[in-house]
């Protein structure tokens, strides 16, 4: 039996900080949070926060690669060398996310994150909660840094065909596709969050889709459509996009790159008062520039995957436009709470307890609470990470 106690810090709960916490983890799950230290079993191993910050490991539902590796490359070694980058910046539960690339391409990771999800060991780093089937079902002049020569409409005898491992748990299609209508109900019926991304829709294609089970939209302001761009699309009168029906929506969610380069402090802030932390999500859209030096890097497949450049910030497109972060979980937090002035724990909200919601998993992860899996992340008073716990078990002291 393991049997762990952390004292001497300030929990972050989804509603407020409580300091002088008392946090329990027997055999890898939450028995005890709150402050009273008669909870300490006798036999527990203690260890001290020292005034640290404890936090339930962060979610993420939108993340490409890092340390080199993109989920497309394919193997499960590429997939463990993300997880185990994006455990030390505290991310527990990844959900790998695809990008464009062959339907080949699209089974070969599928079947290397099943082999990593069904043989995860502490040593493997944050655990697969599922697949992010993102690309290939992308409006092309709305593919940003994906490679466009493999952006292509949804058909049911191609995308019913990477949902029967069971492992896709967020879904995405552009709702003005033909087919859309199709895959949502589709994705939906197998219990997916579905998502409209990288998409020049209108109001009345997206109410169509929300009709047909979307609910949510992908990083908030990049590669989706505005009234202007509704508008060179469809013409006169000038119409509502993805923009206003998001907003206007009070069920649908979205996410923020909250990296300090995609999004200005004003614009994290006004994603925030609009939506709420429970309904506003951080992900990182990391590529495999995490942890790397500057230079140039494959988004997507290392085989033909799009060039970008990171300059160690953010990454850049040959045409200069962004090409997704370079930046984990932990800076998103930290510069949601710092940049953008947004209370600590709601900046671990929508990085924690949010997308567990989202996708029906908050039974189970994404807070401090009695029996959820004991997750935990430990920041210093900085912000940086200082330990993770995975299940109760250390993965790594990191800085």
């Amino acid at each position: 039996m393991s049997l762990l106690c952390f004292v001497g810090g300030t929990a972050v709960l989804p509603e407020r900080l409580m300091d002088h916490a008392v946090v329990v983890c027997r055999d890898g799950v939450f028995s005890y949070v709150g402050i009273d230290r008669k909870e300490i079993p006798p036999n527990a191993k203690i260890v001290d926060l020292k005034g640290e910050f404890l936090c339930p490991g962060f979610v993420d539902i939108h993340v490409h690669g890092g340390g080199g590796a993109d989920v497309m490359d394919g193997t499960a070694d590429d997939i463990r060398t993300v997880c185990r980058s994006h455990a030390k910046h505290g991310t527990t539960t990844i959900f790998p996310t695809t990008s464009t690339g062959s339907d080949t391409q699209l089974h070969t990771m599928l079947d290397a994150c099943v082999d990593v999800r069904d043989s995860w060991e502490i040593g493997a780093g944050a655990r697969i909660g599922g697949v992010h089937l993102y690309g290939p079902y992308f409006a092309k002049d709305k593919a940003g840094c994906h490679n466009e020569a493999h952006c292509r409409v949804p058909l049911s005898n191609e995308f019913k065909t990477y949902f029967r491992r069971g492992i896709i748990k967020v879904a995405t299609c552009a709702a003005e596709l033909p087919g859309a209508a199709a895959f949502y109900r589709y994705a939906s019926r197998q219990g997916c969050l579905v998502t409209c991304g990288h998409s020049n829709a209108s109001w009345s294609e997206m109410e169509a889709a929300f009709k047909n089970g979307m609910r949510h939209v992908d990083h908030f302001w990049c590669a989706m459509s505005n009234v202007s761009s509704v508008r060179s699309r469809l013409g006169v009168p000038m119409q509502g996009s993805m923009l206003e029906y998001v907003l206007a929506n009070p069920e649908m969610s979205t996410e923020v790159i909250a990296d300090g380069m995609h999004l200005s402090a004003e614009l994290l802030q006004f994603a925030f008062r609009m939506k709420t932390s429970k309904r506003l999500c951080l992900v990182t859209d990391c590529n495999r520039a995490l942890d790397m030096p500057p230079g140039g890097y494959r988004f997507g497949p290392e085989s033909d995957g799009a060039w970008f450049s990171s300059d160690g910030k953010v990454g850049w497109a040959s045409d200069e436009s962004l090409a997704s972060s370079v930046m984990g979980m932990d800076h998103m937090v930290k510069t949601m709470h710092q940049f953008a002035k947004i209370p600590l724990q709601e900046a671990v909200r929508m990085a924690t307890l949010t997308p567990a919601e989202r996708l029906g998993l908050d039974d189970q992860i994404g807070s401090l609470a009695k029996g959820k899996r004991a997750d935990l992340v430990l920041l210093k008073r900085s912000l940086a990470v200082s330990q993770v716990f995975i299940g109760g078990a250390r993965f790594a002291t990191v800085r």
